[in-house]
């Protein structure tokens, strides 16, 4: 028989689930709302939910998990055009809530008492943008949430009596499969802030929460934040764990956090299509500019152009991630030449590249796509230049691409947002970079920009950049 997705669920005890804002839900509130509700979705293939941060959110999907009912997450903010692929291409049987309103729920007694579902049986389809095409729909089987979030919990040591912080969109499988269900499968606690802002944050972590998740937008915030209120700085220091994830941090922010909080933020890094791959561990070296090891379970390799596996690891030669485990995808709906095209003899191609030091830590250098740079016979990792430049006082944030070069092949291009005060020179910038790393990875044309194009999770788009 199966094991329950929600352990904590059956007790159904008093301690508290969820709380938005001012309203807080304890887990027999929450065993009694999702019961109610999962008896009149089981006949349904699928069910689409307007994921905003909100209780009924958080029970509707509980609710179509019970019933063993693949839950669509729909991005309150998507377009005309957008949405109807996706209710297109998902089909659910019925949309629950609206895009500027909560999930109705229904009321009675009648708690659910099914079965529980096969651990292959589909659970989410969360929808994902490629370079091309419209958004393909990630199948993600109970099998992988389970086991993917069991390991993290030994990665972060979490615990039934940690109470989680976070302001992420439900529509992700950051914010929801590990923000929501990650605490509600622990039988801890989860307090979503709403809108991000440090105060609120600070405000958890100096009382019951012991834990953060946010992306790396949120951590400049939070260090600009702490260096102007020493009061909020100390209460961020009583954290037991901050995570950042989404996108690299960058080791500028590390340092300023540390130094500041006296906390050393955790990286992880994961996928629609996998879950989570790596972490730094609590009890490992929080070492900036890394995503640890792999996690129980997972296998990581490095492959060259060939698809051949790069050994021994050396900390220098840049390869792609690829990865197998019980944490991968079942495939992309109706996309099986995608799903094929996505895996070699098991293994997923994230399309990720990275180089992995010999103890095992991996650091993402960038996107095949997008950050892998081929300039004058190097491979250059877009990321560690932008790592280098934001060392520079001038540099507030920054983005390195490649662009065509009929002499070198690609050259490297930084766009970069002056910090206040007096703005650096692309002659000094690329100075600066040579200094610190090698001649050859100085970008060759530095734009200045007020802003850089970013989406909902805090990535910049680069693609917004060349164009």
């Amino acid at each position: 028989m199966a094991q329950p997705l929600f352990p904590a669920l059956a007790a159904g005890d008093d301690r508290e689930a969820l709380r938005f804002g001012a309203r807080s839900v304890s887990y027999r509130e929450l065993a009694a709302a999702a019961g109610r509700l999962a008896g009149s979705l089981r006949a349904h293939r699928r069910v689409a939910v307007w994921a905003h941060p909100s209780v009924e959110t958080c029970v509707a999907v509980v609710a179509a998990l019970l019933a063993g009912v693949p839950v669509v997450p729909l991005n309150p903010r998507t377009g005309e055009r957008e949405l109807d692929h996706i209710l297109r291409d998902s089909e659910p049987g019925l949309v629950l809530g609206e895009p500027d309103g909560p999930v109705d729920l229904p009321a009675g007694d009648t708690a659910w008492s099914g079965t529980e579902p096969d651990p292959e049986a589909p659970a989410l389809v969360v929808y994902t943008s490629g370079t091309t095409g419209p958004p393909k729909g990630v199948l993600l089987p109970r099998r992988a949430i389970a086991s993917n979030l069991d390991a993290l919990a030994a990665a972060w040591a979490w615990t039934r009596d940690d109470v989680l912080v976070h302001a992420l969109p439900l529509f992700h499988v950051h914010g929801l499969i590990v923000g929501v269900l990650g605490p509600l499968r622990r039988g801890g606690a989860v307090h979503h802030v709403g809108r991000f802002a440090s105060a609120a944050v600070a405000a958890e972590l100096g009382g019951p929460a012991t834990m953060m998740f946010g992306v790396p937008t949120m951590y400049h915030r939070l260090a600009i934040d702490c260096a102007a209120d020493p009061e909020l700085a100390a209460a961020v220091g009583r954290a037991r764990l901050l995570v950042s994830g989404s996108a690299a941090l960058p080791a500028t922010d590390h340092e300023r956090i540390f130094r500041l909080t006296g906390q050393r933020v955790v990286e992880r890094y994961g996928m629609t299509e996998t879950l989570m791959n790596t972490s730094v561990r609590a009890d490992g070296e929080r070492r900036p500019g890394t995503v640890g090891v792999p996690l129980d379970g997972v296998e990581v390799r490095l492959v060259d152009d060939a698809g051949v596996a790069i050994g021994p690891w050396d900390g220098t030669t840049v390869g792609e991630i690829e990865v197998r485990g019980p944490n991968l995808f079942l495939g992309y709906l109706n996309r099986p030449e995608a799903t094929a095209a996505a895996l070699r003899d098991g293994w997923f191609r994230t399309g990720d590249v990275a180089v992995r030091d010999p103890d095992g830590y991996l650091r993402i250098v960038g996107r095949r796509a997008t950050d892998l740079i081929k300039s004058g016979g190097y491979k250059i990792g877009a990321g560690e230049i932008e790592n280098a430049l934001l060392e520079h006082p001038g540099v507030a944030e920054v983005a390195v691409t490649g662009q065509p070069d009929d002499d070198l092949g690609e050259r490297i291009v930084a766009w970069v947002v002056p910090a206040a005060g007096p703005a650096p020179t692309a002659a000094e910038l690329a100075d600066h970079v040579a200094r610190l790393l090698a001649p050859h990875k100085r970008p060759r044309v530095v734009h200045f920009l007020d802003a850089l194009p970013r989406n909902e999770m805090g990535k910049v788009m680069k693609r917004s950049l060349d164009g």
